[in-house]
């Protein structure tokens, strides 16, 4: 495993001499619109791997995504191989349809330190809730970035990440929309503790994923890539194109219907992806 052919993959070609801020905020905005957050495997019959080499010639060699743990381990061996001072955390996920959040952790994220400041770093959130640059871990402090306001919220250890939402521009539609399973416009993201964790800590839950018929990455094919303006999103046949603040506070969603055949063009086009099996959407 070679960090200049990760660098090639994420198409990095600066200075990485100093294990600073910018020169993480720069990486990780190449490695998220580089690197998809996918879960194609599971609906191609592949088995997903949580061991870095696996993860290492999939995503780099195979020019795939992955899903959060694939995503984030393949990141944290690079911030690792840059010197920086980084671990891996667990977090439980909000699921809206529940109003609740996971029982169990089914998310990974990243702890970056730097100069004595922590940042949380998560390039595996994927669609419209993946931040764009690494997040100060301050509680209660508003973070605008071009996707939306951010924020940490703790309480007790405990620390809680949301979104301040905008609306959305449908051109079909005449009357803008918000994206409000819950009333207001926050959207909770996840919970997480800054208890350290290894990647081994993740392996059931990998395995668990792959096979438990009632969760969301089982029910849907999913494929999305953070864009230059806002993201590509694809959903079964549904593909999605998002520009952020294509008006104040509301962002452009345009949709569309695709046939089988143009679900790989567009996974071609759109995600630079080429599967080796058969996709079912």
């Amino acid at each position: 495993m070679n960090i200049q052919e990760y660098f090639g993959r994420i198409s990095y070609n600066k200075s990485h001499k100093d294990a600073d801020l910018q020169t993480l905020t720069v990486i990780f905005q190449h490695h998220i619109q580089a690197i998809p957050f996918e879960n194609l495997s599971m609906h191609c019959g592949e088995t997903i791997k949580l061991d870095l080499q696996s993860i290492y010639d999939k995503i780099v060699r195979k020019k795939r995504g992955g899903w959060c743990l694939e995503s984030n381990h393949l990141l944290f061996w690079a911030l690792q191989e840059l010197g920086y001072e980084v671990c891996i955390l667990g977090g439980n996920s909000y699921k809206p349809a529940e109003r609740a959040y996971a029982a169990e952790i089914n998310h990974i994220l990243l702890k970056v330190v730097i100069e004595g400041n922590s940042y949380i770093v998560d390039a595996g959130f994927g669609g419209a809730y993946q931040a764009w640059q690494p997040l100060m871990l301050i509680s209660g402090k508003d973070q605008p970035q071009i996707p939306g306001i951010f924020r940490f919220m703790e309480d007790n250890g405990t620390w809680y990440f949301e979104k301040v939402k905008r609306k959305h521009y449908i051109p079909e539609q005449s009357v803008p929309f918000t994206d409000t399973p819950e009333l207001g416009n926050i959207r909770k993201i996840y919970t997480f503790t800054l208890e350290p964790r290894h990647i081994n800590d993740f392996q059931e839950l990998n395995t668990y994923l792959q096979v438990s018929p009632d969760n969301i990455l089982q029910k849907k094919s999913i494929c999305s890539l953070q864009t230059t303006e806002g993201l590509y999103a694809l959903v079964g046949w549904t593909f999605t194109e998002v520009k952020y603040n294509y008006m104040e506070d509301m962002d452009l969603v345009q949709i569309t219907t695709l046939t089988d055949e143009e679900v790989d063009k567009t996974l071609k086009d759109k995600f630079n992806i080429v599967l080796e099996n058969k996709l079912v959407p």
